[in-house]
């Protein structure tokens, strides 16, 4: 498709900034009146249900809205994603995280070769390899079985695994799955994160999985190589081929760090960290704890939102209408955050890995022809599960700056609980709570019912709810596999809407660079200077006082290193 102009330039999008004032003449407490458009503003698909009637926007805006999308030519970059063209055009690659959960039988191609049967061999390879493990088969150099995993990675080698482990740890299927095992993950060079994640395992029961496509990774290698140590120390060096594996392209470096080459498990250059849990990065760590029919589930799960994505009139598909909605509220409304708030324990990882997959997609000031963007893009993620979130920072989403709210919630809970006498269970408590927020922020409080309650006059502008600040909400069936793989998708698919309206490249992450670059130079620094005394130069003033006072502490490694591991 040939280079077009900015969206901000379209016809479309000069309507829209032009029916701005319209709305901010409209308070959500009226539009909650108009029973019609709340109906209109409800989609229900494969048992979730989305509510989208306390946004600020009218059904002309939606209608808006949807001109947008056809002038962004959303539709026909959905389609040119799906059928495997290089999308990513600053780095010439694919983007097929929708192969990951392909059915047998699909054909998706990329530059001329069907890439599901590649994606169903190492699916293949991960059901048998942890089924070996979790049936006792597959066992650690002295014999005994592995029932611990530490998988080690970092970014979206971390959080989107972290995030569906965190969310099945209280479903009593997997529960059932798990039994007497334990996943953990280790992402932060920080050896008190070693420290932690090493606490309380022995390395006779552990298997480490070592996440990087390339294998040179800094951080995640740095606390591989620490891994390693813990093993060698414990077992010696021929173990590490039974209590080590790889997630990995680059297999002479997995060979080259005494990885059996025959564990490794592949991805491909098509899957960008942060859309690569339903890959090898996922799947492996996660059919070790929960075995791999049960992950089957939340991969079928996520196709259940591929096929809806790629094939619903916008008008019904949930990830298109929370997209255009999550770009009428940035570029349009000026809020530059978002409140994920899931009413779950059992989601409380979710708002972080969303938090990476959204800031570093549509964290970006160029359009994907280089051109910077006169208008902002991307929005500031986080979040909290309720109510924790409600006795945190509500207090600001109530009466301080506006953030549009994701809130989720769920019919039945994971661990439903009842204590006799009590007026509702537990979970209805919860759940009161995430009905009772969105209208709440929707309609506030004014001085006048203030007023009749009573309140002193004093205390009334402090009382004051101005209300008229938007949020949605999704409710789903239950919270199991296959509903956290819809939840996944649905904000994946979501936030390339975001970045294909704004007509940015969602699927790179030059940021990310430069200060692993500048990090370099600092290691340097600090070698010879521990190692042969020299001097700080090179930096600014700033910089120079810091490392200096750094290293004026000191190091607990002598000039003559040996391995040290942490004391736990």
């Amino acid at each position: 498709m040939a280079s077009v102009s900015l969206i901000s330039e379209s016809q479309p999008w000069k309507d829209l900034k032009n029916h701005v004032e319209d709305i901010k003449k409209t308070h959500l407490r009226d539009l909650m009146n108009e029973v019609d458009r709340c109906k209109m503003m409800m989609v229900e698909f494969d048992g979730l249900l989305l509510d989208y009637s306390r946004q600020s926007a009218t059904q002309d805006t939606m209608g808006k809205l949807f001109k947008l999308a056809e002038a962004a030519h959303l539709k026909e970059k959905i389609n040119r994603m799906y059928d495997g063209e290089h999308v990513n055009s600053t780095e010439d690659r694919a983007v097929l995280h929708v192969a990951l959960r392909a059915s047998r039988d699909t054909v998706i191609n990329s530059d001329g070769k069907n890439v599901v049967p590649e994606v169903w061999k190492v699916l293949d390879k991960i059901a048998e390899f942890s089924e070996r493990v979790r049936s006792g088969a597959w066992v650690g150099s002295t014999g005994k079985a592995l029932m611990n995993v530490i998988a080690v990675g970092i970014g979206g080698s971390f959080l989107g695994p972290l995030f569906v482990h965190t969310a099945l740890q209280t479903d009593p299927e997997a529960v059932a799955c798990a039994k007497g095992r334990q996943l953990r993950f280790l992402a932060n060079v920080d050896p008190i994160d070693v420290a932690q994640n090493i606490t309380g395992l022995d390395p006779e029961t552990t298997l480490v999985v070592v996440v990087s496509k390339t294998f040179t990774t800094a951080e995640t290698m740095l606390n591989a190589r620490t891994l390693k140590e813990w093993i060698i120390a414990a077992l010696g060096p021929q173990a590490v081929a039974k209590h080590m594996v790889a997630v990995s392209t680059n297999i002479a470096l997995v060979e080259k760090f005494g990885i059996d080459p025959n564990n490794a498990f592949a991805f491909w250059d098509w899957v960008g960290g942060r859309y690569s849990v339903c890959s090898a990065v996922g799947v492996l760590p996660l059919s070790l704890q929960y075995g791999f029919s049960l992950v089957r589930k939340f991969l079928d799960g996520a196709l259940s939102i591929d096929k809806h994505f790629h094939s619903t009139p916008f008008e019904k598909n949930i990830p298109v209408l929370v997209g255009l909605l999550s770009v009428w509220n940035v570029s349009f409304l000026g809020f530059p955050a978002r409140a994920i708030l899931p009413y779950s324990q059992a989601l409380e990882k979710l708002a972080p890995h969303i938090q990476q997959v959204s800031m570093e997609s549509n964290g970006k000031g160029v359009s994907i022809d280089g051109v910077p963007l006169p208008f902002e893009a991307g929005e500031i993620d986080f979040g909290e599960p309720g109510t924790n979130g409600q006795h945190s920072f509500y207090q600001l989403i109530h009466q301080g700056r506006v953030v549009p709210c994701d809130f989720i919630g769920v019919l039945k809970s994971q661990q439903p609980v009842y204590l006799k006498g009590e007026m509702v269970s537990n979970h209805d408590e919860l759940m009161s709570n995430f009905f009772a927020q969105p209208d709440a922020l929707a309609y506030g409080k004014t001085p006048e019912e203030l007023l009749r309650e009573n309140v002193p006059e004093h205390l009334i502008p402090h009382k004051t709810f101005s209300g008229n600040r938007p949020s949605l909400s999704l409710l789903l069936p239950s919270l199991n596999a296959y509903s956290i793989g819809q939840l996944l998708a649905i904000y994946e698919h979501r936030i390339a809407v975001e970045g294909f309206i704004w007509g940015i490249n969602s699927f790179d992450q030059w940021g990310v660079e430069l200060g692993k670059s500048l990090a370099t130079r600092v290691r340097k620094q600090l070698n010879s200077s521990r190692t042969r005394g020299d001097p700080v130069e090179g930096f600014n003033h700033s910089t120079t006082t810091l490392l200096s006072k750094y290293l004026e502490a000191k190091s607990p490694v002598s000039s003559n290193p040996t391995t040290i591991l942490p004391k736990v």
